[in-house]
């Protein structure tokens, strides 16, 4: 998030280790990511990246998977690919802490390597696009061999399924890592429309004294998708939409929402300190009264998916943030697959105003953000009718993030590869924080949990979510 300053500096070398090199996550987000921050001079002069699979590939074969991926990617190869492509190493064979991986030299012999050519001591960045079942064995592995000292992790989402699975894998990643070591990533925080709700609010008069019950009647945060999920039909049985997306990008999303003001945006430990307060202040989820569970029809159908699933392909919670900013104000999330369109949206919905036109709105005034994409700020404002009778519309007025003069959008994973570079982790989720949304969400992964209902594919989901907006409307869709 924030620009290097003496406190958040590059390294002046640095290697970065990728597990689950060949995987998909690795081809469609990282490595693309990894090159979009040297693209834009992100990166010290002296980097390397070692990747590392149990497949089976030379140096060569792993530089020619990587042209692959960034032939593919929306950035493409770096101006200086005939260059950077010879930095590129690869480490074959399986990484734990019996087994250093040995295809064709083992992990720690690559970075001895390394270390040789740029003539000092790098940084090195360790990424996990693996698994979470290979979360434990690889940080053991890293332990074992000699490479954690000093060394930053970067866990992929999920860390943990459940308040108890997240102890038990914190607890092992702690006996080798200290806390400041672990950067555990949720790529929604990179997005530049999550970010820029930090200035909008805190820059700007207009919207930081409306940020708060005083004139916020609900917040909704709606991240809608019209993907299936047949390509990831197993993750779907074992996951659901709820676990996959609400009690880590949408809580955490709403973290952001909520936080009271950090005493320093540029200090990490405030910013972070400011999060884990709120998400602290999350109301236990009622699984009664504030959720509802669906799952598009024909789901059960797709090979895969057992004949009477009940898993949740849509999930809508109500969730409550007891703070003195926020006491009585639903914060209404909504996800889903298989729905009417994909998009992602924060909605700040407006109390009514006071005087002679009070009652005249046809909809409420609305502060929105979407942070799909390189993100646009809408207010949703009423406006006298032009023409000849005093009468009223509703319109909208938009800023595009990308059209702000000076202004060159990152991706969320080049934005936070690079954060923890210069060690910023005030985008990055902590043990509290994740301590705390797993709480929240606890009541949902017990008796009471709901069953999913039916709702159509291209659909808003189902009717019964209705409730949760009520005396609103979900201002998406509907």
């Amino acid at each position: 998030m924030n620009a290097p300053t003496e406190r958040h500096s590059l390294p002046d070398s640095v290697v970065i280790v990728l597990f689950g090199a060949t995987g998909d996550l690795a081809g469609r987000m990282v490595m693309p990511a990894i090159h979009e921050v040297h693209s834009r001079g992100l990166m010290p002069d002296h980097w390397r990246l070692i990747g590392c699979a149990a497949e089976e590939l030379d140096d060569e074969g792993f530089r020619d998977r990587v042209a692959a991926s960034l032939d593919g990617s929306d950035t493409g190869r770096p101006a200086d690919w005939a260059t950077t492509r010879s930095w590129l190493r690869y480490c074959g064979g399986t990484f734990s802490a019996d087994d250093p991986g040995a295809l064709p030299r083992t992990l720690a012999e690559v970075r001895e390597e390394l270390v040789a050519e740029s003539g000092s001591e790098p940084l090195v960045l360790h990424f996990l696009a693996v698994p979470p079942v290979a979360f434990t064995p690889i940080a053991r592995g890293l332990g074992a061999h000699g490479l954690a000292d000093g060394a930053r992790v970067v866990f992929e989402k999920p860390y943990g399924t459940s308040l108890e699975s997240f102890e038990e894998l914190d607890a092992a990643v702690k006996e080798v890592l200290a806390e400041d070591q672990i950067f555990r990533i949720d790529h929604f925080l990179g997005k530049e429309g999550v970010q820029t709700i930090y200035v909008l609010r805190f820059a700007n008069q207009l919207f930081g004294s409306e940020w708060s019950r005083a004139s916020v009647d609900q917040v909704q945060i709606d991240v809608p998708e019209d993907l299936d999920v047949a390509n990831r039909i197993a993750f779907y049985e074992a996951t659901g939409a709820a676990l996959d997306m609400i009690v880590t990008h949408l809580f955490q999303v709403a973290g952001q929402v909520a936080m009271e003001p950090p005493t320093d945006l540029r200090d990490p430990a405030s910013v972070i300190a400011a999060r884990e307060a709120v998400l602290r202040a999350f109301r236990p989820l009622d699984p009664v009264q504030d959720v509802v569970l669906g799952q598009f029809e024909g789901y059960r159908d797709i090979e895969g998916a057992a004949p009477d699933s009940t898993q949740d392909t849509f999930a809508a919670v109500r969730l409550w943030v007891d703070t003195e900013r926020w006491r009585g104000v639903p914060f209404l999330l909504r996800t889903g697959k298989r729905m009417a369109r994909k998009t992602q949206r924060i909605t700040l919905v407006l109390k009514p105003p006071f005087g002679p036109l009070a009652d005249k709105l046809d909809a409420p005034n609305t502060i929105e953000i979407c942070f799909s994409g390189d993100g646009e700020i809408q207010l949703g404002i009423t406006v006298k009718t032009p023409g000849p009778d005093l009468s009223y519309s509703s319109g909208k007025a938009v800023l595009e993030l990308d059209d702000v003069p000076g202004g060159d959008p990152i991706s969320p994973y080049a934005s936070l590869i690079h954060d923890a570079l210069v060690g910023d982790r005030s985008l990055y989720t902590t043990a509290e924080g994740l301590r705390a949304a797993f709480a929240a969400f606890a009541p949902l992964q017990g008796p009471e949990r709901p069953d999913p209902v039916p709702y159509a594919p291209g659909s808003w989901g189902p009717e019964e979510a209705h409730r949760l907006a009520a005396p609103h409307r979900w201002m998406l869709g509907e």
